[in-house]
């Protein structure tokens, strides 16, 4: 324990922050995966900067009676591993109030309604769950007059499985609860590096001026992991990588990446710009699938030494699911026409990374000789979201001393670790206060949500067509190597993530 509390924020060291209105945060699905690995975690370091109200509460509903008295323990053990030191666990757990509940049966709903009381707080519900349970939920609370007029929702990824279940959804909520109410989470935007984007181009003229077809060659996005099904492998196995990464993550840094310059930063606004970009994404329809993107599935091989187990063997029998996605896509509009943005996202991959580069176009002509060095590499702008947050530039530099001239590319780095003193705190952190707070500019409006399905749900039922079965690649590589293809085809290559 001592370790742990050496490593953690000494108090002296813990920013200030704004506080919040009092609240009452409801939390369905207090038990699962998500809840116990980042929620209580980002509300308890939240209780620790002194954000939350001494009467804000937190109410955790479970299903099953020993979760009552087991969950505070997990939880409080979780803590614990996260190097939240024990006088700080406690406080935290005094604010929570464990309520025995059925998502689906409307009569238990009044132990709800029990526990949260006449207060006035903002009330904010967590969905944490499966997204079939996202209806009857919204439904029940309206039922049993649970909802006030300072009620928010907010919905976890995915948010259904295809375009029509995602506007049942959308459309069951918006009659119980308006849009400025409905908060569609998706992590990513909460990341420091993520949201550094917008002021990346929008308060340094250097970037904006360039950020644009005239002067990008082309556009990489990644986001690598190195796990498997961990345990996901029932809902897992039904998604599939499109729709459990591409269709929100990646699009969403895609649209944060190519928006326009909005009037202000406010919610509506960003929101407005986002939409554009994904109306503007061609769309990939039948037999262009095989063309432009490429799915796969791993099987064994070694990670950090290891050997792991294929994506079959993991699940217990063979499925044509896919764990890997590269897409060629183009955006046909003004600014962006013809830059090709590259898209890969999968799992067992050889590092667990994500970021964004942009590749500039090369200067036009070369008045260096030969021997100065073996090439003029294009400038690249490296957007670093883990691990090792940050923004790096490549350049092309002299090396120093009086001999011959010689370049060779050397980069600026900015690094969060290394630019700031401050902690850089889990999205999670940053999401539920703008909920409680009412910000809605990190979160998706159900137009974005609806526009991404429209966009991936042609590319899914190509696949289905000509592609129904996924090439495989080894556990620990970078996919497979028709994804190399895919953007070797443009004379281009992956950026190494080693030069990070």
């Amino acid at each position: 324990m001592d370790a742990i509390v050496d490593n953690a924020l000494r108090p002296e060291t813990i920013p200030e922050r704004t506080p919040v209105p009092p609240f009452d945060l409801v939390i369905f699905g207090a038990g699962g995966d998500l809840a116990l690995r980042k929620l209580f975690p980002a509300l308890a370091q939240r209780n620790r900067e002194g954000v939350l109200p001494g009467e804000s509460r937190v109410l955790a509903v479970v299903r099953k009676e020993e979760d009552v008295e087991g969950l505070p323990k997990q939880i409080a053990q979780r803590l614990h591993e996260d190097g939240i030191p024990k006088d700080q666990i406690e406080p935290f757990l005094r604010r929570l109030t464990m309520v025995l509940l059925d998502a689906v049966k409307p009569e238990t709903y009044k132990a709800l309604k029990t526990a949260l009381g006449d207060s006035d707080r903002v009330r904010s519900f967590y969905l944490s769950t499966p997204p079939d349970l996202f209806i009857p939920i919204c439904e029940n609370l309206a039922g049993a007059d649970i909802l006030t007029p300072t009620s928010r929702v907010i919905l976890e990824k995915p948010l259904g499985r295809d375009l029509a279940s995602a506007r049942q959804i959308n459309d069951a909520v918006a009659r119980i609860l308006p849009e400025s109410r409905t908060y569609r989470i998706d992590h990513y935007l909460g990341k420091e590096t993520v949201q550094n984007l917008l002021v990346l181009r929008f308060a340094n003229t250097l970037f904006e001026r360039s950020w644009s077809s005239r002067d990008i060659d082309h556009v990489q996005i990644t986001v690598a992991e190195t796990v498997g099904l961990e345990q996901r492998a029932g809902y897992y196995d039904k998604a599939g990588h499109m729709r459990d990464m591409v269709q929100n993550h990646l699009m969403q840094l895609l649209t944060l990446f190519a928006i326009e310059p909005p009037n202000m930063l406010e919610a509506g606004a960003v929101r407005d710009e986002k939409i554009k970009v994904l109306k503007a994404l061609r769309p990939i329809v039948g037999p262009d699938v095989q063309r432009y993107t490429v799915r796969g599935q791993y099987g064994p091989g070694q990670i950090d030494g290891q050997r792991v187990r294929g994506y079959a063997e993991e699940l217990g029998h063979g499925s044509n699911t896919e764990t890997f996605v590269a897409i060629r896509c183009e955006l046909d509009s003004w600014r962006w026409a013809g830059v090709p943005i590259y898209l890969r996202t999968g799992k067992r991959m050889a590092q667990r990374y994500s970021e964004i580069v942009v590749t500039f176009k090369p200067v036009p002509h070369s008045i260096f000789g030969n021997g100065t060095c073996d090439r003029l590499d294009a400038n690249r702008l490296f957007i670093r979201l883990q691990p090792n947050d940050g923004v790096q530039l490549q350049l092309m530099m002299k090396v120093p001393g009086s001999g011959r001239l010689k370049i060779v590319p050397r980069q600026l780095d900015l690094r969060y670790s290394t630019a700031f003193d401050e902690r850089t705190p889990d999205a999670y952190e940053r999401l539920l206060t703008d909920v409680i707070r009412g910000d809605q500019t990190l979160f998706m409006h159900r137009d974005e949500v609806e526009q991404a399905w429209a966009w991936v749900d042609p590319i899914i039922a190509g696949w289905q067509d000509y592609t129904p079965h996924p090439h495989r690649y080894a556990a620990g590589s970078w996919g497979p190597s028709q994804a190399i293809g895919l953007i070797e085809r443009d004379a281009r290559s992956w950026a190494d993530p080693d030069l990070v």
